[in-house]
């Protein structure tokens, strides 16, 4: 699983799963990903990446990403008190496209700022750590939040999941995924916060793909910290990848263990504001998720459409890893991802 400079060899895209994130991830270097030729241009606006990252501790749940899709960028963030219910949602449209999302992780920077807001994420896997600062001002319906938190990659020694999946032949999808303890300070509404590593947990995810014109993928993710030996975390999804028996997205992580899941299937038989199932026919996933807190964000305007449900709530049931130990799921609070994005 030791992962090589780039997941894209003499133009031609190499699937698998890696245990560490490559030096350079450029999908425009793949020789004809459609079957008729494109300059580089058109190329660019077919491949969509985004970053996303949730900590959380006992007390708070906090989700953002930050998407580029060409002809827009998305920027959401969530806070969330368990203990108050009070919640924190902002979402932001920039039209058009503008900065891309860096090529590699080892040193470099995610930032957007408009007015009344800034949003930039340090990758700098380089020294272990990946450090985020949000600023969103008041109005009138909403408190001011700002936030200083530092992702410890080396405070568990969690190896990360890079895996690149086919669409068709030459167009893929690439993501990376890391867990670990979280540090830092938040301020909600006049209202310092600080987090423990002791006690707080984050995922992060960053992806680039040549994703479908019609676009869904649904996410389920969730961490625990608790004592030695006791952390873990998970991250599955359901996309449109091809070949995902062999390899694809899903993520159980322990202290110091990471374990690629299989593939699953996600259901709601009553809807997404009702109890999601998560199995896979391996007996290593089985869980059923119940949304206690709605979020959903979406738009429509002539060629493009964007309907995100990103429910918070519980998991409850069991998980096995890669050694066949049992992990029980009991009441766990995290996040449900449904995303339908055309464009």
């Amino acid at each position: 699983m030791a992962s090589r400079g780039t997941p894209i060899e003499n133009g031609i895209p190499i699937y698998g799963t890696w245990a560490q994130a490559f030096e350079s991830v450029d999908l425009l270097d793949i020789q004809r990903p459609f079957p008729y030729p494109l300059p580089r241009g058109l190329r660019t606006l077919r491949v969509k990446e985004w970053e996303a990252f949730t900590i959380q501790d006992d007390h708070f749940y906090l989700d953002a990403f930050w998407a580029n899709v060409k002809y827009y960028h998305i920027a959401q963030v969530s806070l969330y008190d368990k203990e108050t219910q009070e919640q924190l949602c902002f979402n932001k449209i920039i039209p058009f496209g503008g900065r891309h999302l860096p090529r590699n992780l080892w040193n470099s920077s995610v930032v957007s700022r408009s007015y009344g807001f800034f949003f930039r994420i340090h990758n700098w896997l380089d020294a272990q750590t990946i450090k985020v600062d949000l600023d969103i001002e008041a109005t009138h319906r909403r408190p001011s939040f700002t936030a200083h938190l530092e992702f410890a990659l080396n405070h568990l020694k969690t190896p990360p999941m890079a895996v690149n999946l086919p669409f068709s032949e030459r167009r893929c999808m690439y993501a990376f995924k890391a867990f670990s303890a979280v540090r830092g300070d938040m301020v909600f509404g006049g209202r310092h916060i600080s987090l423990d590593p002791a006690k707080t947990t984050g995922i992060f995810r960053d992806y680039k793909g040549f994703f479908p014109y019609r676009m869904r993928s649904t996410w389920c993710t969730a961490a625990a910290a608790g004592e030695k030996n006791s952390w873990f975390g998970f991250s599955i999804a359901e996309n449109q990848a091809k070949e995902t028996f062999k390899n694809n997205e899903n993520a159980l992580w322990q202290e110091g263990r990471l374990t690629p899941l299989p593939p699953v299937r996600i259901t709601m038989p009553n809807g997404v504001e009702s109890d999601w199932v998560i199995q896979d026919v391996e007996g290593m996933v089985d869980l059923t998720f119940t949304p206690q807190k709605k979020i959903r964000s979406s738009f429509n305007l002539l060629l493009t459409k964007w309907e995100y449900n990103t429910p918070l709530g519980y998991y409850n049931g069991m998980l096995v890893n890669a050694e066949g130990e049992q992990i029980p799921v009991h009441n766990l609070w995290g996040l449900g991802e449904k995303l339908y994005l055309r464009v």
